[in-house]
Parts: structure tokens; sequence; C-alpha cells
């Protein structure tokens, strides 16, 4: 990869031209940890700056085996086929031999993966929270700038993922099964609290009545929690990745979704304090890389782990210590 304000020059214009070959290099150089590169990559995201937020951001979630893969394979097709670009970040939870992804959904989308109006990159988690790759948003930003109009963010269902997502894209869909139990761990785990649209999937065949059946109850209980904006109320879609019956449905409420949020002065509103807590968490990163960095500081933060892991000293007494002693040798 070319280095330098010549080579980063060069990227910036394949971007904009939509290359994907220079969409996947700076790809690349987003998720590189070494220093250099972190600049690099940070001049080039400032340089596109302009050239993004044209695309509707969608996070779509769900329990592993509730077709997450397929609908997105056959809802993407649609809008390729519609004169869209497409572009998914599917984030792999990431094997803990080998550092890679382990789920593979490139292989899994058979249709995006060969559509010349698709992008899809797939991206190991590498420990993140919940199963968020650290460099989704710079990712989402640079297929902005190539010129993909739907960034869609594929999560892997666990843990804290879908709140992570929820703070990086412009609507949530969050996918379910009829008859599983869903329902109820959904209200559990408080997704409910920041999914946008519920798609009940696998609306098909014998499936059909027990979608409908699941979709009806799925809405009573929105009722009782109530919305939490005035502009919105979460419709429940039942439908069928597998037939592509409903994705129409599915987009019409994406639709309304972002016309409903931009009359009330929400959309931008949202990606304004989205980018203000990505500046905050990058402020975090930043320094903790350099407490890491620090000379003699990872042996002083060893030290520290085994006194808190052994009960002998308090927590917050010696994060205290440790950062008085990273700022005296600044």
């Amino acid at each position: 990869m070319k280095t330098g304000a010549a080579g980063l020059s060069e990227l910036q214009a394949g971007i904009r031209r939509g290359e994907r070959a220079a969409l996947s290099r700076a790809i690349t150089l987003v998720e590189s940890t070494r220093r250099d590169h972190r600049d690099q990559a940070a001049a080039l995201l400032d340089a596109l700056m302009r050239d993004t937020g044209r695309s509707i951001r969608i996070g779509i979630t769900g329990v592993p085996g509730a077709g997450k893969s397929t609908l997105i394979d056959r809802f993407g097709a649609m809008l390729t086929e519609a004169g869209r670009r497409v572009a998914v970040l599917a984030v792999d939870p990431t094997s803990l031999r080998t550092g890679g992804s382990i789920l593979g959904d490139k292989t899994r989308m058979a249709r995006l993966s060969v559509d010349p109006n698709a992008f899809v990159r797939p991206s190991p988690s590498s420990g993140t929270l919940g199963g968020v790759a650290a460099k989704t948003r710079e990712t989402m930003l640079l297929c902005e700038a190539a010129g993909f109009d739907v960034v869609i963010v594929e999560t892997v269902g666990v843990g804290q993922s879908e709140v992570t997502v929820a703070g990086m894209v412009d609507l949530f869909v969050l996918l379910m099964l009829p008859g599983a139990g869903d329902e109820l761990q959904g209200i559990k785990k408080g997704i409910l609290e920041v999914a946008d649209i519920i798609v009940v999937n696998k609306a098909d065949g014998e499936n059909a009545a027990r979608a409908g059946l699941a979709a009806a109850e799925m809405r009573a209980a929105l009722n009782i929690l109530g919305p939490r904006s005035a502009a919105w109320a979460p419709p429940v879609l039942p439908l069928s990745a597998q037939t592509g019956d409903g994705l129409d449905d599915l987009w019409g409420a994406i639709v309304r979704f972002r016309s409903a949020h931009e009359v009330a002065d929400q959309f931008e509103a949202r990606r304004a304090g989205q980018n203000v807590s990505w500046m905050w968490s990058m402020l975090d990163d930043g320094l903790r890389r350099a407490l890491l960095d620090q000379p003699g500081m990872k042996a002083a933060i060893g030290e520290a782990e085994a006194e808190v892991r052994a009960g002998t000293r308090a927590p917050t007494a010696v994060a205290v210590g440790l950062l008085g002693l990273f700022f005296a040798r600044r």
C-alpha cells in the first residue's frame, strides 16, 4: 500500500470514483493498528467527510438462526435491482485461535457477493463490545464516499452489540422467529428499546400462521411499552426472507422512518449526536493507547492488576495511582 500524501490522494480519488479495489485498500488501512496507518486513516477520513452522509444506515440483528444473512442477501438484491448500491458490513465473531472471522457471511450472501452494485465486507469483531468491529464506523463512511447509498451493518446478535450498532446507524431492525420465545427474550434483553422496525421472519408455509400470531403478540407488547419517539411507532412486519414476500413492506417502512424523522428534524440531529459520541469514544481509545504505549506503564499496570485481583488494593485507588504515574511521566 502506498504511503504519504500522494498515496492518500490517489486513494481518495479511487474511492470517489467508486473503485472497489481502492475501497478495500482504504478499509484495510483504517483497520490497521499501526500508528502511522492510524494517522493516514484519520487524514483520509477527514478528506472524504464531505462525500459521506448520503446513504441510509441500517442495523440488523437477531438471534443466530433467525436468517439475517438470507434476509440481507435477498433484500440487498432487491435494492440493487431497483438501481441502488448496497454495502453490507457483516461483523463476525472472532476466532480465538486465528483472530479471523469464523461465520463467513460473504459465502452465505450468494447474490450480493457477485453483484457489481453491492459490496460485502466480512469483518472479525476482534473482541470488541458485543461483536461490533472497532472500525465499523470508519468503514461505513468509506462506503458512503464510494457511492453506496444503502449501508447495512449486520451484528452477530449477542450481548450488547444491538445497543452499540443502534448508536451508529439511522435505524435498527430486529429480526425474530415465530414461536421461538423471542418476544420475551427481546423484552428481557431490552432490545425492543432500540428497535425501530421488528421483522418476524420465516412467515411462509406452515409457519405463516405462527408468524402472524407472533407479530400480533409483539404489537401488543410494544403497545404496553409505548413508543420512545413521538415521530415513530415501530411496526411489526411478518415476511419471508426465503421467498421474498414482505421485503417491499420492509423497504417501505424504512423510507417512512426516514421521512418521519426528517419532518420532525430528528434525522440529522440523531447523526450529529452520534458523531459527538464517536468523537468521545475515539478520545477514550486514544487515551487508553497512550497509557499502554508509555514506557514502563505496562509493567505498572500488570502489578496493579495483580493487586486488584488478589483483593489487596481497591480498584479506585489503583486507578488513581496509575493515572498519577502516567501524567507525571509525560
